[in-house]
């Protein structure tokens, strides 16, 4: 699309957008992953749920996203989405063990 179509209607954002990067695309993945683990809250009162089956799907399209990028990346974004996937899995594993202890407790 143009910017001089003057059919579209561009709205501006409630906020400042950044730029659109490999970078701002590894960091977007990886919160969303940090949120289906529940490792972010929104509030005090508010303790999520981890979604197990979304998280092991963001952390493996990753996963994908590294191995199909590998060798046209810079050293630098190599090692973000390399890292964060690392970290995530780690993450995924902790947690689900935190889950599986808290409901051995319970029963």
């Amino acid at each position: 699309m143009s910017d001089q179509d003057p059919e579209l209607k561009t709205e501006e954002p409630p906020f400042p957008l950044p730029e659109p990067s490999f970078a701002f695309l590894v960091v977007s993945l990886r919160a969303q992953a940090e949120m289906q683990l529940g490792l972010m809250r929104y509030t005090d009162e508010e303790v999520p749920e981890p979604n197990f089956v979304l998280a092991r799907h963001t952390i493996d399209l990753m996963g994908v996203l590294l191995e199909k990028t590998r060798g046209n990346l810079s050293i630098e974004e190599h090692r973000l989405l390399e890292n964060s996937v690392t970290e995530l899995r780690f993450r995924y594993v902790q947690v689900s063990e935190e889950v599986g202890r808290a409901a051995a407790q319970k029963a």
